[in-house]
């Protein structure tokens, strides 16, 4: 898979967040919950023509250019406020997060944030690099769906849900149009071509012939499915209160913050156990069974949700604005670590397996018949 190269125009464009947000942090007109919503909109309505009078050619090619440009620019502001609620900025989006969305202030709202600015801006830059230089990056936007999803998943009924449903300001049905845009940048990756591989109908009719107990590193990779299936059924009944011993230790000594009314983690771990837990049992047959083509690409779209949803469950759990009787006490934080980061680490790389030896995983085309080679010579 080649690397797509980063866009400098939109890094330059997305770092004008930084200058705007504090000055419209020092205008106190914009401390009003409906004007703090009102002027979000009409910035983004401003960089969307800004970015389409700029890059049409762009945009002409590929219309999601202009939807990374649009989002790498929220992307800062969401570091933005990460750093400034963690204390390492001052003066940038106090207007936004007192009047615009509150729950930004949470542990997960935080660490949502963080993810956001990071790994969501590399993405797009890297995205709209590739569309500028009319290369592919169909797995990186696949990776990127799958993130995305996840956060709105979890985030948005979260606030509907948890103790800041109160706090519901017009700024979250701004969000909520968030919604649509991932649904049609899904159908464009997916509809993309597959980049073109090197294996010939022999050498995937010899690979599909392998038994499990022949490829060591699937066997692995089902062990570890079906282990992480059982973690996932386990702490989806530990958050539907399940009278057991074993739940009841779990979530007072172990992961207390599912505990939290923030109602985030009980999602996260809900979300886990319709979605998560049939995946993991589907691609334990895809490992043993050949030919399931879908499995590298859902793959991808897994290891960004799983990757986006560990990052914020793991920060929110040790994160001082959680208070300190959710937290991960001290004596079991090995314990915690080790496994969320093993629940994490397994789908990158049975992603990266996919992606890299492919070859049982597709269709296998239709032998020729014996002796038509001879009958033709």
């Amino acid at each position: 898979m080649d690397i797509p190269p980063l866009a400098g125009k939109t890094a330059a464009m997305s770092l004008g967040a930084l200058p705007l947000s504090y000055v419209l942090n020092q205008v106190s007109a914009f401390s009003q919950p409906l004007c703090a919503v009102l002027m979000s909109a009409l910035i983004l309505g401003l960089l969307f023509m800004a970015v389409y009078s700029l890059s049409h050619g762009e945009i002409t090619y590929d219309p999601l250019y202009a939807v990374f440009v649009l989002f790498s620019f929220t992307s800062v502001v969401d570091l933005v406020i990460a750093l400034q609620e963690d204390g390492y900025m001052v003066g940038f989006m106090d207007f936004y997060t007192k009047e615009g969305e509150p729950y930004l202030r949470t542990a997960h709202g935080i660490f949502i944030c963080y993810w956001d600015g990071t790994v969501h801006y590399l993405l797009y830059l890297a995205m709209a690099g590739a569309i500028r230089k009319r290369k592919r990056y169909r797995n990186l936007g696949l990776y990127w769906l799958g993130s995305f999803a996840m956060s709105l998943l979890v985030f948005l009924p979260g606030n509907i849900l948890g103790k800041y449903s109160s706090e519901i300001r017009p700024a979250f049905f701004l969000a909520i149009l968030y919604m649509l845009l991932p649904c049609w940048a899904a159908v464009k990756i997916f509809s993309q071509s597959h980049a073109p591989t090197s294996y010939t109908p022999n050498m995937v009719h010899e690979e599909q012939k392998k038994g499990l107990l022949q490829r060591p590193a699937d066997l692995m990779f089902v062990m570890y499915l079906v282990l992480a299936a059982f973690f996932t059924l386990f702490r989806g009944l530990v958050v539907l209160d399940c009278p057991t011993d074993a739940c009841f230790i779990y979530i007072y000594q172990y992961e207390p913050y599912l505990r939290d009314p923030v109602a985030y983690p009980k999602l996260q771990m809900l979300v886990y156990l319709f979605y998560a837990l049939p995946f993991y049992c589907l691609a334990a047959y895809a490992l043993i069974f050949p030919g399931c083509s879908w499995l590298p690409d859902w793959a991808l779209v897994f290891a960004g949700a799983i990757g986006q949803a560990q990052f914020s469950h793991m920060g929110a759990s040790m994160h001082l604005r959680t208070p300190f009787t959710y937290r991960v006490p001290e004596d079991t934080w090995t314990t915690f670590f080790l496994s969320n980061m093993l629940f994490a680490l397994g789908p990158h790389l049975l992603a990266f397996r996919c992606l890299w030896w492919p070859a049982f995983f597709m269709q296998s085309p239709p032998s020729e018949p014996q002796g038509q080679g001879k009958k033709q010579q």
